[in-house]
């Protein structure tokens, strides 16, 4: 499993500036050509990572990362779990970060992984749906409305002023309750393009108040993997270096 970690400027722009893996035992971490791409806008490298240009490899989760995820320790932790849709012994902390986002209010960085083909449709990606916090009071009582299984429609948003891949997430009754997240939207447009039938995006669970906005409509598209595909092929996902050369503790 690859982990993007992605960085988001003030204006809501935002690139994919490094990657995690955990190819054997040990978790590395290496920017991507995207951290360069930011700089211009202010990005700079982390304190954790300080050389643009080197690999980390490390034997336990980067603190970076490993402070966006709930502690075990906490009460809500296995309603944290449970809001995730996963089984509620799961400790792997690659897959806790994939499904969670890691998304802190107190910063500019999130974390997604990268699709991996699977049996069946081929292409699978589950994610919460963005932007839910933002949108009117009937927009949140729709989104509560949904059911697992509900199909949901990702809409070209052609008027977006920043973002001109973003696809707006609808209802059966045409409500917008949000957005699909950015990172996906690319792919996502080219596959609805490649097979407007198959493609589809259905709800995975839905969490009813108080759970935190961001985790209140979790969904699912599979499509068909075409010939020649690859997820998130832009210039900017691919890693400055291939061969790791450093190591942290």
């Amino acid at each position: 499993m690859i982990l993007y970690l992605a960085w988001r400027q003030p204006d809501l722009r935002w690139w994919p500036v490094g990657r995690l893996s955990r190819p054997h035992t040990e978790f590395v971490f290496q920017y991507t050509q995207g951290a360069r791409s930011a700089q211009s806008a202010g990005f700079r490298p982390l304190l954790s990572f300080p050389e643009i240009e080197e690999i980390y490899a490390s034997s336990k989760l980067f603190p970076l990362f490993a402070n966006r995820l709930m502690p075990e320790s906490r009460p809500e932790y296995s309603r944290f779990v449970e809001w995730l849709d996963l089984p509620s012994g799961e400790r792997d902390p690659l897959i806790l970060l994939a499904r969670s986002g890691g998304r802190r209010e107190t910063d500019t960085f999130e974390v997604f992984p990268e699709p991996e083909r699977t049996a069946g449709p081929g292409f699978q990606t589950t994610f919460f749906v963005h932007g839910l916090r933002h949108r009117s009071e009937p927009a949140a009582l729709e989104a509560l409305r949904l059911t697992t299984g509900s199909e949901v429609w990702l809409e070209p948003d052609a008027a977006n002023p920043v973002d001109p891949d973003a696809l707006e997430v609808t209802t059966d009754r045409g409500t917008h309750i949000g957005f699909a997240p950015r990172y996906l939207c690319r792919d996502l447009r080219l596959l609805r393009e490649n097979a407007p039938v198959q493609a589809k995006a259905l709800v995975r669970r839905v969490n009813l108040p108080p759970t935190p906005m961001q985790f209140r409509v979790l969904c699912t598209f599979e499509a068909p993997w075409p010939d020649g595909f690859r997820p998130f092929a832009g210039p900017d996902f691919a890693p400055i270096r291939s061969t790791a050369v450093a190591a942290v503790a």
